[in-house]
């Protein structure tokens, strides 16, 4: 095995970071809440993520498997898997559900919300948002059901001025904020996820562990950033600068799955949205991922999924036009 430089610690950082890059967001919807006391909501279970930003005041949040937490000013909370919880005044107090609360909508993808009392104030900035290819992605299977970041980080100096550009764009309605949002809550929820993944300093192993291992670490950004490449067990030990045999071990040992078991696995998680976006043909599919036949591809396709290609490209396309005609005003 190669010994392991202070060149190649300071690489880890930079493997994190390309591997991050594979989380965007592909949609979402934005949200200005005013919330006077008493007031609650109930926030039933969905597919896309959930964020909360609290601009002013303070609220209590009843997170899974957490109970009920106060949140102040400053305080972030993201619900990555999309799951059940609720928003109150206080702890334990009445909630209404999510689609009785009153809505304006204020542009394209935003709404406004006032509802409550008399009482104190609470301004919050809510959003649902979708992970592109959420299945591709390893991090969102290890994360818990709530992340939670205090005063906007303070470990992190940027994260307070992005949420301070956020809640701006929210309070001051401004022509295109649906978009700023958009490119805001991107960056904003990719600093929390570093944030949780830098906490996590104490796995040994598991995929973690490995992105943060300067060699193994190299390897998997190599596969994340460039999928379709001829990848060999030969060439990633090339790129992480370790022998064949050292190599997959270590990788097998940290990840879980051996080199070439992982790669197949995240190609065919990768040609999975593709196909069931439509956005290419099953032939496109096979020549950016690397095989060297539509057939081939196919073949991988089907022990992957247990079903061909071709089945999954019409399900999405059905899914798609199902979803075009329930779309209301």
């Amino acid at each position: 095995m190669h010994d392991r430089s202070s060149g190649e610690e300071a690489l880890s950082p930079d493997a994190l970071s390309e591997v991050l890059q594979d989380l965007r967001l592909s949609d979402g919807t934005y949200g200005r809440c005013e919330l006077t006391r008493p007031w609650g909501i109930d926030l039933p279970p969905v597919a896309q993520a959930r964020f909360h930003f609290v601009v002013s005041g303070d609220c209590w949040l009843r997170a899974p498997k957490r109970g009920w937490i106060l949140l102040h000013a400053g305080d972030v909370a993201l619900l990555p898997h999309g799951t059940g919880h609720a928003i109150a005044d206080r702890a334990r107090g009445r909630v209404t559900p999510l689609d009785e609360m009153p809505l304006e909508e204020i542009g394209d993808r935003a709404y406004e919300m006032r509802a409550g009392g008399a009482g104190a104030r609470t301004i919050l900035v809510c959003c649902s948002v979708t992970f592109a290819q959420p299945a591709v992605h390893p991090l969102l299977q290890l994360m818990p059901p709530m992340l939670l970041v205090r005063g906007g980080g303070a470990e992190d100096s940027v994260l307070p001025v992005l949420l301070d550009a956020m809640a701006d764009e929210v309070l001051k309605r401004r022509v295109g904020a649906a978009t700023v949002m958009t490119r805001l809550a991107d960056v904003v929820i990719t600093r929390v996820v570093r944030a949780w993944v830098e906490s996590r300093k104490e796995d040994a192993d598991g995929w973690l562990a490995a992105i943060r291992d300067p060699q193994i670490g190299r390897a998997l950004a190599a596969i994340h950033q460039r999928p379709g490449d001829p990848w060999s067990v030969e060439s990633l030990a090339d790129v992480a600068k370790m022998s064949r045999s050292i190599f997959s071990e270590r990788f097998a040992a940290l990840v879980g799955a051996p080199p070439a078991r992982y790669l197949a696995r995240f190609r065919m998680n990768i040609a999975s949205g593709w196909l069931r976006d439509d956005r290419v043909t099953v032939a496109e599919a096979a020549v950016r991922l690397g095989y060297d036949s539509e057939a081939a591809f196919s073949r991988a396709f089907k022990r992957f999924s247990g079903v061909p290609p071709s089945s999954l490209r019409r399900q999405g396309r059905d899914e798609g036009s199902r979803a075009s005609r329930a779309r209301g005003p």
